[in-house]
This record gives structure tokens, C-alpha cells and sequence, in this order.
């Protein structure tokens, strides 16, 4: 695979690049697309980026050097969801599929207790979406009017998952949506 996670240390070595790779960047499709250097070091020092419920890591690709931030939250549950963060240059050129693989390995062959892994983006973030599909995820909410965005309508939230038996198989198992009548 020609992506690799690289656990990153936010309070020391690393501080100064998280910084710098959070707030060069726009991220059009998270809740708050523009972060300044306050907003990142005060994440850092408030521990969203290291501490028992978060853990940050690198993204590093192989011929492009390093490509973003991974961050898992929710590390006490069973279910913890992840936050993507690729730079603007290499959005586009079909490297989150490697990028959400790499991922769900690290979360299932490290976390045992991890029963399912979880994220969330916007309905019209449909590279995405797409990415979760290619992966095996499975859509599992549509949160209608879910997401705020900055100055404009809210958008939904969409919700994948993929389920340990399901990435220790290889296979995607999926459950009837409309499972009642009126």
C-alpha cells in the first residue's frame, strides 16, 4: 500500500507542523473549514489531538511525501469514528480509498475491543461517500439537515460503517433500510 500512518506527537515534536498543515489548508466539507493557529493549539492543548479518547497520526504516501492528518476520536467506545483531513493539493487523485484502508487496519488490528468503525461527511461530499462504498463501509444514517454550514443551510450528515467481521472477511454485509411499513 503506498499509504502509511504515522502516529504524530501534537504537544512536542509536531506542534508546529500540525499547526502550519491545519490552518495552510481550507477544508470545505468539515464543520469549520478554516481553522487559525489559536483554534489548532487551542485543540492541541485541550487534548484533540492526543489524550484517552484521541489519537492523531501523519498520513504519508509513498511518492508524495505527506499528505494529511488522520485523527480517531471516541477511543474508549467500541465504535469510534475518525476526522480525514487530506491537503488541498492532493485531493481528487483517488488517494482516500488507500487513505481509509490504511485506516480501518490500524483501528481493527490495534484497538481489540473495536467491534465497528464509524464516520461521518456531508451529503455532498460524494467523493467521500464514493470512497466509503469502494471500502466496504456501509451507509448507515442520512441525518436530514444534519450538518451545519458556515453561512449557508444546513446539509445532511450521512453515516458509513464497516463492522470487524466484516474487514477480517473481506465481505459487506447490509441490512434491509425500510424494514417497516406504515
Amino acid at each position: 500500500m503506498a499509504v502509511s500512518l504515522t502516529r504524530l506527537d501534537p504537544t512536542g515534536t509536531d506542534r508546529g507542523a500540525l499547526v502550519e498543515f491545519m490552518t495552510r489548508n481550507v477544508f470545505p466539507f468539515h464543520v469549520r473549514p478554516r481553522l487559525t493557529a489559536a483554534d489548532v493549539e487551542q485543540a492541541i492543548d485541550a487534548g484533540a489531538y492526543r489524550d484517552e479518547e484521541h489519537d492523531t497520526f501523519w498520513v504519508e504516501h509513498t511518492d508524495h511525501g505527506r499528505i494529511g492528518t488522520l485523527r480517531l476520536e471516541d477511543l474508549s467506545d467500541d465504535a469510534p469514528l475518525f476526522d480525514l483531513r487530506l491537503d488541498g493539493r492532493f485531493r481528487g487523485r483517488g488517494l482516500g480509498v488507500d487513505v481509509l484502508r490504511a485506516a480501518t487496519d490500524l483501528v481493527f488490528s490495534t484497538l481489540p475491543a473495536v467491534r465497528r468503525f464509524e464516520g461521518q461527511t456531508r451529503e455532498d461530499n460524494v467523493a467521500m461517500r464514493r470512497t466509503f462504498l469502494r471500502c466496504g463501509w456501509v451507509k448507515e444514517a442520512h441525518y436530514r439537515e444534519g450538518w451545519p454550514v458556515e453561512g449557508g443551510d444546513p446539509v445532511a450528515s450521512v453515516a458509513y460503517a464497516i463492522l470487524r467481521r466484516d474487514w477480517a472477511s473481506g465481505t459487506t454485509t447490509t441490512f434491509v433500510w425500510e424494514d417497516l411499513t406504515a
